[in-house]
């Protein structure tokens, strides 16, 4: 990636699809929140790489494969390739709590592979999560932490201790709508 590319790192639970106590467990159980993956093709088109980075215990707790999780990212990108948009890479973390690992959100690793994959520091990147974990995996690197009120996020707020600094949006939508609209008033 050259200096001037622009990434965010996003979600996926509670910010691009509408998310499950139970887990999403199925393509069927995939579905986008309304305007997200519009969102994220206007993200594209401002010049944004996007990256997905998302817990997924639901693998080690045996609720579905990694066949299905395929599947469903799998829908994910096509869904976004749709309205003309794309999402580069998704990053996950298929362990549960109980492995102790260093890629399972709050923890860094997954965003430090992320930093690694397109050799750029996360300083000033955005980072959009519903849930703390999300917030502060990204805020430990740097990232500007962007909580939106879907899935878990009304939660979230109302919970407090957010990262200082963190920017609260309705959705995925609204977010992008100020993101490109703050952007393009900086810019010459």
């Amino acid at each position: 990636m050259t200096p001037t590319t622009k990434l965010i790192i996003l979600d996926r639970d509670g910010v691009i699809n509408h998310d499950s106590d139970a887990f999403i467990k199925s393509t069927d159980e995939w579905q986008a929140i309304p305007g997200s993956v519009q969102a994220i093709a206007r993200l594209n088109q401002a010049g944004y790489t996007v990256v997905v980075a998302t817990n997924q215990s639901g693998v080690a707790r045996k609720l579905f494969s990694m066949e299905t999780l395929n599947a469903i990212h799998q829908k994910m990108h096509a869904s976004v390739e749709q309205v003309g948009g794309l999402i580069d890479a998704v990053f996950f973390c298929p362990h549960s709590a109980d492995d102790n690992c260093d890629c399972r959100k709050p923890k860094p690793g997954m965003l430090q592979e992320i930093s690694t994959r397109y050799n750029l520091s996360l300083k000033g990147v955005h980072c959009v999560g519903d849930s703390l974990r999300d917030l502060q995996s990204g805020f430990m690197l740097g990232c500007i932490p962007n909580l939106v009120l879907t899935g878990k996020g009304q939660a979230t707020l109302t919970k407090g201790g957010l990262p200082p600094g963190t920017q609260v949006h309705p959705d995925l939508a609204s977010l992008v709508e100020s993101l490109l609209s703050t952007h393009s008033e900086t810019t010459i």
